[in-house]
Order: structure tokens, then C-alpha cells, then sequence
């Protein structure tokens, strides 16, 4: 008889698995982008080595700060380790914590975690750190826009928000991944990713070029353990949106249908080399195109709008 894993420790994996592989994933992608422009590139551990080193750092906050800004990083690690426990990440059977809310609120549960980051460089009084932040609040206000109609894209399709039921629904025929308002979702989902982790054409997400920093910006005045749970808390939304795109979108495949041992395992390295697999994908178009200039990016982001409007439409009008 296969050995089965408690079902709380299952839940606890999801978290824990989305909180250790974040940095990885981002290593892996940072090593693909250096061997794609003939660099050696840094080692896949070393975000690890990095967030090891700021958490060994002294803690500086600029003059006049408040409590907030200290706080602002606890809270957003707190958001950025909720939502595993909504989504899909190792199981096809909901866990029991993954009722307490649906697609729309693991939304606002990352919209919390950036408006606290947001809040946070504003409170530094910085000039860098308050645009980075009113940038980041003024294009977020088309891309949140753009996730309501990829979720009302999910509704109409099985009649409920939960991201188990849409990834059960997928997984039920090949033929419903190539449906035409699947396929706009899942396409405008994957535009709301490149804009939300600052990749090429929206941002060069590690540059510090005043004229296009956005996600790096928001973080310019935090530093040691509190900068370290900004960067592992970006890394750990970067897996998680990719996470929702891959296991409740376009590949449902390989996640446990029970608790047993072996299943559990095997649903933790599936999840893994899927997102290995699509940063590849991401780290080729990272590399594919030049960044956009900062009025062309709302162009950018409203075109992930125009595909959710027409998922919805497609699907409402002409059976889609």
C-alpha cells in the first residue's frame, strides 16, 4: 500500500514548495538569458547566494521613515505565501484551505502584497522610490483589469472561479486548451506576466536606468534582510503567476490525484520543469526585443486587455 502523505503537510509543501524553488527559478532564467547574449552568466544558485548575503546585512531606513516602510516587506512575504494555498500547485483535488477564496482573491491578495511595497516607497520620501511606485500603481490599474476578464473568461467556461474547477475543466479534453477564448486568456494572462515581473518590452527588471525602472525602483531605499524579502517575495510572485498560467491554463498535467508519497514527488519536479520549460520561453522573449519606451508600455499592456475582452466575447457571442 502507497504511503500517504497527511493532508497538511500537503498543503504545507505547496507553500513550501513555491517559497524554496522561487529563487531558483529565477536563477535558471538569468542563466538562459546570459547564454542567449554569449555571456557565461551567473550560476542558477545565485540568487540564493544573494538573498543569503542581504539577509546577513545591516538594516538602514531613510530619516523620517515610519513603521510602515519596515513593515510593508512582512506584509507583502505574508500575501506572497497565501495565495499557494489557493491555487493549484501540486494537487488536482482542492486542499482544504484552498476554499477560503477563488481566482479574484488570489488577485487581490498580489494586488495587497504591491499596493504595501508601493506604500512603502512611498513613505522613503525618494524621488527613484515614489516613481517607481506611482508607475507601477498607474499601470497596474490596466493590467488588473485585464486578470477580471481572464477570471470572467474562467467563469463562463465552468460556471465557478475556483482555479481547481477551470484546471479539472482542461484537463477533462485536449480540446479545450485550444478553444479561441482559452487561448486569448491564456495569451493576455501571459502578457499581464511579462509586465508584472519587469520583463523586456516593459522593463529590463534588473536595470537601474532612471527612465525605465519600475519593479527595482519600488525596493531602491530598502536594504539587507528587509531588501531580501522584496527580492524573494518578487521571485515568489514570478512562480506563482506561473504557476496559475501552467497549472490551471494551458498544461494541468503531471499534479498529484493523491496524497501518496511518490505522487506528491512527482508532482513537485512536474511543476518545476514546467516552469523551467516556460522560462526558457520568457527568457527568449526577454531577449527577442527591445525594451519599449515608457509611454509605449500602456500600449502594451491594453493590448492584453483587448485579447481578455476578446476571450470574453468569443466565448460569450460565439460559443468560444
Amino acid at each position: 500500500m502507497t504511503a500517504l502523505v497527511p493532508i497538511p503537510v500537503v498543503q504545507l509543501l505547496q507553500v513550501l514548495t513555491v517559497l524554496v524553488a522561487a529563487p531558483g527559478i529565477s536563477g535558471v532564467i538569468a542563466r538562459i538569458e546570459a547564454r542567449l547574449q554569449g555571456r557565461r552568466g551567473p550560476r542558477v544558485l545565485q540568487p540564493y547566494c544573494d538573498l543569503g548575503k542581504l539577509f546577513r546585512k545591516e538594516t538602514l531606513a531613510p530619516q523620517g521613515a515610519t513603521w510602515v516602510f519596515l513593515a510593508a516587506p512582512l506584509g507583502a512575504m505574508a500575501c506572497y505565501l497565501t495565495v499557494p494555498l489557493l491555487i493549484p500547485v501540486l494537487t488536482t483535488f482542492p486542499l482544504p484551505l484552498g476554499y477560503m477564496g477563488d481566482i479574484v482573491g488570489g488577485g487581490f491578495v498580489l494586488a495587497l502584497a504591491s499596493f504595501l511595497i508601493a506604500v512603502a516607497a512611498a513613505e522613503t520620501g525618494s524621488p527613484y522610490a515614489q516613481m517607481g511606485a506611482s508607475r507601477t500603481k498607474t499601470f497596474g490599474a490596466i493590467t488588473e483589469p485585464v486578470v477580471l476578464f481572464v477570471v470572467f473568461t474562467v467563469a463562463l467556461v465552468t460556471g465557478t472561479d475556483l482555479p481547481y474547477a477551470l484546471a479539472e475543466t482542461v484537463r477533462s479534453s485536449a480540446e479545450q486548451i485550444v478553444r479561441p477564448a482559452h487561448l486569448l486568456a491564456a495569451a493576455a494572462l501571459l502578457l499581464v506576466i511579462l509586465s508584472e515581473t519587469g520583463r523586456i518590452p516593459v522593463e529590463t527588471h534588473t536595470g537601474t536606468n532612471e527612465f525605465g525602472m519600475i519593479e527595482e525602483a519600488r525596493s531602491f531605499e530598502h536594504s539587507g534582510p528587509y531588501l531580501a524579502m522584496l527580492r524573494w517575495g518578487s521571485a515568489m510572485k514570478q512562480l506563482i503567476l506561473f504557476t496559475i498560467l501552467l497549472n490551471v491554463f494551458i498544461a494541468p498535467w503531471g499534479l498529484a490525484p493523491s496524497a501518496g508519497v511518490g505522487a506528491v514527488g512527482l508532482a513537485i519536479l512536474a511543476l518545476l520543469g514546467k516552469c523551467v520549460l516556460l522560462g526558457v520561453v520568457i527568457a527568449v522573449i526577454d531577449n527577442s526585443f527591445a525594451k519599449l519606451r515608457l509611454f509605449k508600455i500602456t500600449e502594451f499592456v491594453a493590448a492584453a486587455f483587448l485579447l481578455a475582452v476578446l476571450a470574453v466575447f468569443t466565448l460569450y457571442f460565439g460559443g468560444g
